[in-house]
């Protein structure tokens, strides 16, 4: 088999992060921003504006990542679960697990004599039968997902694109609230454009997409900080 042939076998064998990252990044741009720009809406001074991105990219980042860590543990315990019971069940009561094994395949499209001879080969390897009935019956993968990797890979995202905001008032640029406003857009529509890699979407259509959700969010913030302008 070709290196080529091989290449989508091994990018299968692991459990991504796309979603982790492009849900902190999308989190930590939207989140970030919306401070900035309440605060900015409201007239208070750059050093408040600073305190309060970095508290929040610290702070909600942290609690981003926590959340996601305890969640993909829930997912990951429940899969375990699944596991212990449908294996026990495979050993205690192998006719009625082939009669599940043949339900499945015949769902996807399998019948006849070939139905028959495909749930008798997977019902004799019990790993194979285990993973079969986890995707048809409840629409769980074999592959584990791994908490700590999913928390840091959303906290990483999210510190990254929060920091966007902030640089201009970090670096003290003229005019840091328009400068922000431009960099976070930019960020939004980055964000969205990555995203379409794995979409079927086209990459300026992605990006228009997570451009407009961000840009509301922010609009919101902006406007709701204008209420309580000095």
């Amino acid at each position: 088999m070709s290196d080529a042939s091989q290449a989508p076998l091994r990018r299968a064998n692991g459990h991504g992060h796309l979603r982790d990252i492009v849900y902190g990044a999308i989190d930590g741009s939207v989140t970030t921003f919306a401070i900035v720009a309440g605060v900015a809406g409201a007239g208070l001074s750059p050093f408040v504006i600073l305190a309060l991105g970095f508290a929040n990219v610290l702070a909600d980042g942290f609690s981003m990542a926590a959340g996601n860590y305890s969640g993909t543990k829930a997912e990951l315990d429940d899969l375990n679960r699944l596991r212990r019971l449908e294996t026990a069940r495979l050993a205690r009561d192998p006719e009625g697990t082939r009669a599940e094994l043949r339900g499945i395949l015949a769902a996807k499209g399998l019948s006849d004599g070939i139905l028959d001879r495909a749930a008798d080969e997977i019902a004799g390897d019990p790993p194979q039968a285990l993973a079969l009935i986890l995707d048809g019956s409840y629409g769980l993968s074999s592959v584990d997902p791994h908490p700590m990797k999913a928390a840091l890979a959303t906290f990483a995202a999210f510190l990254v694109a929060g920091m966007v905001p902030l640089l201009p008032f970090l670096l003290s640029f003229p005019s840091a609230f328009e400068v922000a406003t431009l960099l976070t857009l930019t960020t939004f529509f980055a964000i969205g454009a990555y995203k379409s890699r794995w979409s079927l979407s086209p990459w300026w259509r992605s990006g228009l997409e997570t451009l407009l959700i961000g840009g509301v969010a922010a609009g919101i913030a902006y406007a709701v900080g204008s209420l309580f302008s000095l």
